[in-house]
Protein backbone atom coordinates (compact mmCIF):
# COMPACT_ATOMS: atom_id res chain seq x y z
CA UNK A 1 0.00 0.00 0.00
CA UNK A 2 1.53 3.30 -0.92
CA UNK A 3 2.12 6.07 1.56
CA UNK A 4 -0.63 8.43 -0.15
CA UNK A 5 -3.49 5.91 0.46
CA UNK A 6 -2.16 5.29 3.93
CA UNK A 7 -2.18 8.39 5.03
CA UNK A 8 -6.00 8.96 3.36
CA UNK A 9 -7.36 6.18 5.53
CA UNK A 10 -5.97 7.48 8.54
CA UNK A 11 -7.87 10.70 8.00
CA UNK A 12 -11.29 8.50 7.94
CA UNK A 13 -12.94 7.33 11.62
CA UNK A 14 -11.35 4.47 12.93
CA UNK A 15 -12.67 1.29 14.73
CA UNK A 16 -11.25 1.44 18.24
CA UNK A 17 -10.38 -0.56 21.30
CA UNK A 18 -7.86 -0.20 24.25
CA UNK A 19 -4.55 -0.94 22.28
CA UNK A 20 -5.85 -0.80 18.69
CA UNK A 21 -6.82 1.56 16.04
CA UNK A 22 -8.31 0.09 12.63
CA UNK A 23 -8.85 2.23 9.58
CA UNK A 24 -10.82 0.66 6.83
CA UNK A 25 -11.69 2.05 3.23
CA UNK A 26 -13.61 0.06 0.66
CA UNK A 27 -11.72 -0.87 -2.35
CA UNK A 28 -12.06 0.41 -6.34
CA UNK A 29 -13.91 -2.25 -8.26
CA UNK A 30 -11.64 -4.88 -9.70
CA UNK A 31 -8.75 -4.13 -7.69
CA UNK A 32 -7.20 -5.90 -4.66
CA UNK A 33 -8.00 -4.85 -0.84
CA UNK A 34 -4.48 -4.38 0.81
CA UNK A 35 -3.45 -3.99 4.44
CA UNK A 36 -1.03 -1.47 6.22
CA UNK A 37 0.40 -2.31 9.85
CA UNK A 38 1.86 0.22 11.81
CA UNK A 39 3.63 -1.17 15.37
CA UNK A 40 6.01 1.30 16.43
CA UNK A 41 9.19 1.11 18.24
CA UNK A 42 8.12 3.25 21.39
CA UNK A 43 5.24 0.99 21.42
CA UNK A 44 6.66 -2.38 21.28
CA UNK A 45 9.97 -2.31 22.21
CA UNK A 46 11.57 -5.62 21.52
CA UNK A 47 11.67 -6.65 17.90
CA UNK A 48 10.47 -9.88 18.22
CA UNK A 49 7.11 -8.82 19.84
CA UNK A 50 6.74 -6.04 16.82
CA UNK A 51 7.32 -8.80 14.62
CA UNK A 52 4.98 -11.31 16.52
CA UNK A 53 2.39 -8.46 16.63
CA UNK A 54 2.31 -8.03 12.64
CA UNK A 55 2.29 -11.59 11.86
CA UNK A 56 -0.62 -11.64 14.00
CA UNK A 57 -2.34 -8.74 12.33
CA UNK A 58 -1.55 -9.95 8.96
CA UNK A 59 -3.06 -13.45 9.80
CA UNK A 60 -6.34 -12.10 10.94
CA UNK A 61 -6.88 -9.30 8.62
CA UNK A 62 -6.13 -11.74 5.36
CA UNK A 63 -8.63 -14.26 6.89
CA UNK A 64 -10.99 -11.57 6.93
CA UNK A 65 -10.30 -10.61 3.68
CA UNK A 66 -10.88 -13.99 2.38
CA UNK A 67 -13.97 -14.62 4.13
CA UNK A 68 -16.35 -11.30 3.79
CA UNK A 69 -13.73 -8.06 3.84
CA UNK A 70 -13.01 -6.52 0.68
CA UNK A 71 -11.70 -3.44 2.05
CA UNK A 72 -7.99 -1.40 2.08
CA UNK A 73 -7.36 -1.97 5.71
CA UNK A 74 -4.48 -0.32 8.30
CA UNK A 75 -4.17 -1.34 11.82
CA UNK A 76 -2.18 1.06 13.76
CA UNK A 77 -1.43 0.31 17.42
CA UNK A 78 -2.26 2.83 20.42
CA UNK A 79 -0.80 1.61 23.33
CA UNK A 80 2.38 0.78 24.74
CA UNK A 81 2.63 -3.24 25.25
CA UNK A 82 3.95 -5.26 28.07
CA UNK A 83 3.91 -2.50 31.43
CA UNK A 84 3.49 -4.83 33.66
CA UNK A 85 5.89 -7.30 31.82
CA UNK A 86 9.07 -5.34 31.66
CA UNK A 87 7.92 -4.56 27.67
CA UNK A 88 7.69 -8.43 27.07
CA UNK A 89 4.89 -9.45 25.15
CA UNK A 90 3.37 -12.73 27.37
CA UNK A 91 0.68 -14.88 26.08
CA UNK A 92 -1.50 -13.58 28.08
CA UNK A 93 -1.30 -10.02 26.65
CA UNK A 94 -1.08 -11.37 23.26
CA UNK A 95 -4.26 -13.58 23.46
CA UNK A 96 -6.25 -10.52 24.83
CA UNK A 97 -4.48 -8.31 21.71
CA UNK A 98 -5.83 -11.12 19.35
CA UNK A 99 -9.28 -11.05 20.38
CA UNK A 100 -9.70 -7.38 20.11
CA UNK A 101 -8.31 -7.23 16.13
CA UNK A 102 -10.85 -10.06 15.62
CA UNK A 103 -13.46 -8.04 17.13
CA UNK A 104 -12.33 -4.71 15.66
CA UNK A 105 -12.34 -6.58 11.74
Amino acid sequence: MNSARISELLKTRPKTSFYWGVYAASTQEGVMSDLGVAVAKKLAKRAVDRNCLKRMIRELVWAAQAKTLNQDVVVKLKKPIGRETRGRLRKKEKEILRSQISGLI
